[in-house]
């Protein structure tokens, strides 16, 4: 498997006219290689030429994990001492041939630290943004990936509904994020988690990225939860609204909007179209029910390796959606003052339609209170 991401990630740095694919610890590496690295004070970078032989500085201390490398890595380690850290990535640049090369990197993870380095190990290299060429073979998920991200949404949802006891008034934001991390680690989810889960109750619902506070739940009150887990290192994200007892006829109203804004984005994903027609599809929902100025976000984004990767489902994408792509639909109304409602599902692209991984109703959610 890793052999073959190999050997399409060369043809594609031909694609792109790059001479070399400079990676740091993150997903991108680990699709690659299977590897993992701790981000510290210590640089690990791979270097990934054009028709040749990966290679790799990292500490001596790693070393051992290259027994597990899928294919041959000439290795270049280094010791504790910084002076001798700039010996490496020279050895590793010549090894390459990198020394006057269109390099590229990953802008949202390749750290300053190795970036000087490499700049240091090769001054008349020319070092570009590489980061469409990974994300070029990430945005299709192979038989393996879409199992384990069934796996971490499977896990989310049972997560969620064991959660549901610790929902009532009274209760804060904080504590029933804590109950559910709980209950994400029980029942199998890798850690860390995608990301810290959202737990925004009354006027806080109306920050689509609210951080739980203290504020006690109310009666009344609409309660969003947005939260994954981790399964073979991929992830979901869910979204789904509660109500604790009857709310306010208006915020009924928009958790059907959004409900039938969700749904419109699901009806149009499908190979051919562009990810804009998705975006599409459920803001003119929301547009029509006069909303649409409290929808303030795209309507989802790429998940797999990363919570938030390509494609993203926004209104001036035309990028083409494709069999195996997965991806969110997270429509949302944030009415300031009173509360939020969002709704968002995990979608893969299938030969002729679209298949949501989530199957969590979708309608709002009430608890008695």
């Amino acid at each position: 498997m890793h052999s073959q991401r190999l050997k399409k990630l060369l043809e594609t740095l031909q694609t792109h006219n790059l001479d070399v694919l400079a990676l740091n610890p993150g997903p991108s590496l680990f699709y690659l290689t299977g590897l993992h690295f701790h981000i510290s004070e210590r640089p690990v970078v791979v270097l990934f030429p054009r028709g040749d032989s990966p290679a790799i500085v990292l500490p001596e201390l790693e070393t051992p994990k290259l027994d597990s490398a899928p294919f041959e890595m000439r290795a270049f380690p280094y010791g504790e001492n910084p002076n001798s850290w700039g010996a490496a990535f020279r050895e590793a640049v010549q090894f390459v041939g990198m020394a006057e090369a269109r390099a590229g990197v990953e802008p949202a993870w390749m750290r300053v630290l190795e970036l000087r380095y490499l700049e240091a190990a090769a001054p008349k290299a020319q070092f570009v943004s590489g980061g469409e060429v990974v994300a070029a073979l990430r945005m299709f998920k192979d038989a393996g990936e879409i199992a384990a991200m069934r796996k971490a949404v499977a896990i989310a949802q049972d997560a969620l509904k064991a959660t549901l006891s610790a929902i009532r008034p009274g209760v804060t934001e904080k504590e029933i994020a804590a109950e559910l991390i709980t209950q994400l680690l029980r029942r199998g989810s890798e850690s860390p988690l995608p990301f810290q889960p959202i737990v925004s109750g009354g006027p806080n619902g109306a920050n689509p990225h609210a951080v739980p506070g203290s504020r006690p739940l109310r009666r009344g009150d609409l309660l969003v939860v947005d939260y994954g887990a981790a399964a073979g290192g991929y992830f979901s994200d869910i979204t789904r609204t509660f109500a604790l007892g009857e709310v306010a006829p208006e915020l009924s109203e928009i958790a059907g909007v959004v409900a039938q804004a969700n749904a419109a984005g699901r009806a149009v994903a499908r190979p051919g179209v562009p990810a804009r027609a998705v975006d599409d599809a459920a803001r003119s929902v929301i547009d029509a029910a006069g909303y649409g100025r409290y929808f303030t976000h795209r309507t989802g984004h790429g998940l797999g390796l990363e919570v938030h990767e390509p494609p993203f489902i926004r209104s001036d994408n035309e990028q083409i959606l494709q069999p195996g792509m997965t991806f969110t639909i997270e429509p949302g109304i944030y009415l300031p003052g009173r509360g939020g409602v969002r709704i968002e599902d995990d979608i893969l692209i299938t030969g002729d339609g679209c298949l949501s991984l989530t199957d969590l109703p979708r309608p709002l959610w009430k608890i008695s209170a």
